[in-house]
């Protein structure tokens, strides 16, 4: 097999500099018509096909696009994944995926290692709450899109979901079942999106003309299946016990169901349980999961267009925004009226 023509070969094949066939490629309103012609037809001979990396890389960016989240073993943030796959492919980019493990140290690790590998672009899920990884990697000036995050600033874009809503949404709908002592399954303190949650239960209980006292919170550090498992060791423990759990989210929502489950009690007839995300897995529990719907994919998906849009601006005309999605409750057999 013979030897792929490069563009030095173009340009002695068509007698002008190495520059000139670069304009013909890139500028060709720079180069005389003649020139022009005389490159092209170069080209066609010789069967040159530029390098798109080797632009890429000599411009001093790669075509990677890369996504930081919390646990990619969520199935929430696989999703996100996809949709940021399916834009940057649309795209003609790659993705490389990493997994903070909600670790800041982590965190600040991959974000120097994307830095260091001159991605294109960053979708992230901070960590670090405090945003000080982020306001680091910013120096480097490579772009950078908040998923699942609201922008504290308006130094970048970000999407995310209205949690506040959210919130209300599950305890609302637990209420109007005639709950009237929820438990709250809560997650990492420093995450706005339990927070949020938390304030959404609150406020419907508030609409119901209940008071804080009805959400009895159940903290856990991590966000998981065996965390749920302890929560709901803990919530059989309560007394009185609530009749319905709020979970903040869906992997919780499995281990507290799995806890009842071996406790003998039932699903929703003695406690009813809402979980958050909609991952594939809440349809096809034991007891089939009430759950909030996040439009992850959706999410990944604009975070992935905005990148791409502020990446490929070269005349400062991009303005950092904030997209807000709602969510949606998906009602199913673990939420019903108490006994």
């Amino acid at each position: 097999m013979g030897r792929v023509a490069g563009i030095k070969d173009v340009a002695r094949q068509a007698g002008v500099s190495v520059g000139t066939v670069s304009n013909v490629i890139n500028r060709p309103e720079a180069v005389l018509p003649d020139t022009r012609a005389r490159v092209l037809a170069a080209i066609e001979e010789l069967g040159y096909v530029r390098s798109e990396s080797a632009r890429q890389l000599r411009a001093g960016r790669s075509r990677i696009m890369a996504l930081l989240v919390l646990d990619m073993g969520n199935p929430f943030f696989v999703d996100i994944a996809r949709g940021a796959e399916r834009a940057a492919r649309e795209a003609g980019l790659g993705v490389m995926v990493c997994n903070s493990g909600q670790s800041q140290e982590e965190e600040a690790e991959y974000l120097g290692l994307f830095a260091e590998q001159r991605v294109c672009g960053v979708l992230v899920t901070p960590a670090d709450a405090t945003g000080g990884n982020l306001e680091a990697f910013a120096r480097h000036r490579i772009p950078h899109v908040l998923v699942d995050r609201v922008a504290s600033s308006k130094d970048s874009c970000a999407v995310s979901v209205d949690d506040v809503r959210g919130g209300m949404l599950a305890v609302g709908h637990l209420v109007s079942a005639g709950h009237r002592s929820v438990a709250y399954v809560s997650g990492p303190g420093d995450l706005h999106q339990i927070r949020d949650r938390r304030e959404g239960a609150l406020a419907a209980l508030a609409e119901a003309g209940l008071g804080p006292e009805a959400l009895v919170e159940i903290p856990s550090d991590r966000l998981d299946v065996a965390a749920g498992r302890d929560a709901g060791a803990r919530l059989l423990g309560l007394v009185p016990r609530p009749t319905a759990v709020f979970c903040a989210n869906d992997l919780l929502a499995l281990g507290v169901l799995q806890s009842l489950y071996a406790a003998g009690v039932r699903v929703p007839q003695d406690v009813a349980i809402v979980g958050y995300d909609d991952i594939e897995f809440a349809a096809a529990a034991a007891v089939p999961l009430t759950s909030v719907r996040q439009p992850a994919v959706v999410m990944g998906r604009m975070a992935a267009e905005l990148l791409l849009e502020e990446a490929e601006d070269e005349d400062g005309s991009h303005r950092h925004r904030s997209v807000v999605l709602q969510p949606e409750l998906v009602v199913r057999a673990s939420s019903a009226a108490p006994r």
